[in-house]
């Protein structure tokens, strides 16, 4: 059968494994992609044209689905917002891109159009030191899974990584006697992050103090994952702890913390990055440290340097004085 008369949706498992093999994107990206797309296989199904080509993929078509992602309300009663919206369409754009690059006649990957964001909307979420302070604290380290989580939120304030790399990391890779031994006060490790591209981060004193605590507690068992599932009986990736779960526990210490923030491991990210900014560190550095291969994308922390821009112009413009 050609190409050209295969459904839509069933090019979904072809173009997933293009995303891996041929762009080189980590299993978390391709995973994203697909669940993005599932977004578009229900609106399809919904609308009865679950067999639709790609060659009758139309503006109408494109049109209708955005409508439908603007009107979708979230688990919690919520319009989805722009942000996510934008989610799906870039999804359905790559997939689009995808026959265009295996000659499979489609409509052009341009005629998707993203909505625009506001400059609020654009905004990104972060936390003042005083708010990672006070979220830091919130988890009972007197119990295991209490330990796990403090443990966690100071590696993902200390290093800036994303969550899906945080869950990737293995006990193995650290040198226990070292840690445990509390002589060492610095740490850096080399982790693959998103593209497979590969990056050093570093371990502050005090997430080194929390990571040798709660490794202490796991040297009888013999789960290769560093953060572990304690609720669960499943043996399947050796209880290994999923970002979804790292989500929602995130999401229970901000609101136990009572911060005004809505805030995820990705605002811990952002917080790592607002804080090196806020003590002088070079916007170079920080792209570095995020593993971002453009500085545009670093750019997004202008509420940071437009500060810093600000405080230098009164300081030292002669109108100034």
């Amino acid at each position: 059968m050609p190409k050209s008369s295969v459904p839509i949706i069933d090019h979904i498992s072809s173009f997933l494994d293009y995303c891996e093999v041929e762009k080189g994107l980590s299993q978390v990206s391709t995973r994203n992609y697909h669940n993005f797309l599932k977004m578009f296989v229900v609106w399809l199904k919904d609308n009865k044209i679950e067999n639709l080509k790609p060659h009758e993929l139309s503006p109408d078509h494109i049109w209708n689905y955005r409508l439908y992602l603007s009107r979708k309300k979230d688990d919690h009663g919520k319009l989805n917002k722009k942000s996510t919206q934008n989610y799906y369409l870039i999804a359905l754009r790559n997939l689009v891109k995808y026959f265009t690059e295996r000659d499979i006649e489609c409509i052009s990957a341009d005629k998707i159009k993203l909505p625009k964001l506001t400059e609020k909307e654009k905004s990104i979420k972060f936390l003042t030191l005083n708010q990672v302070e006070k979220l830091l604290d919130m988890p009972d380290t007197s119990e295991e899974d209490g330990l796990r989580d403090r443990t966690m939120l100071e590696i993902l304030f200390s290093t800036g990584m994303r969550v899906s790399e945080l869950t990737s990391l293995n006990a193995r890779i650290f040198d226990l006697k070292n840690i445990l031994s509390d002589k060492i006060d610095e740490l850096e490790i080399s982790i693959s992050g998103k593209g497979g591209s590969t990056r050093t981060v570093y371990f502050s004193k005090r997430a080194l103090g929390w990571l040798g605590k709660y490794l202490k507690i796991r040297t009888k068992d013999m789960y290769a994952p560093l953060f572990i599932n304690y609720k669960t009986d499943r043996s399947d990736d050796e209880h290994r702890l999923t970002p979804r779960s790292v989500e929602r526990i995130v999401r229970k210490y901000t609101v136990m913390a009572g911060l005004p923030v809505d805030a995820t491991p990705h605002t811990l990210r952002h917080s790592f990055a607002t804080d090196l900014l806020n003590e002088g560190a070079d916007m170079r550095s920080v792209q570095e440290m995020l593993g971002h291969k453009n500085i545009v994308t670093t750019q997004i922390y202008t509420h940071v340097t437009n500060k810093k821009l600000r405080e230098t112009h009164k300081k030292f413009h002669g109108g100034n004085k």
